[in-house]
């Protein structure tokens, strides 16, 4: 999904860790943020959200999806398999 493009990925982790490492072209979003993003986004937009482990980013894209987002993804396993791929 990533590489055929026309996605926005979102990184949940602290801003302090997506600074350090993070999948390449991705938004850092802390919760607290993604207010902001949801009001700034066209909502037809395909997001994928990670986290460390894709635990805590469902949180995030369960309020994507209530906004009103259609193409929502939790990234299966998070950033840590990932980096495993």
């Amino acid at each position: 999904m990533i590489n055929e493009g026309d996605v926005i990925v979102l990184d949940a982790r602290k801003s302090k860790d997506h600074h350090e490492s993070h999948i390449e072209g991705a938004l850092s979003i802390e919760s607290d943020a993604l207010s902001d993003f949801i009001d700034q986004t066209d909502k037809s937009k395909t997001i994928l959200c990670y986290c460390y482990k894709g635990i805590s980013s469902k949180g995030s894209c369960r309020k994507l999806v209530q906004a009103g987002f259609k193409n929502v993804y939790n990234l299966k396993g998070g950033f840590e398999a990932w980096c495993k791929k």
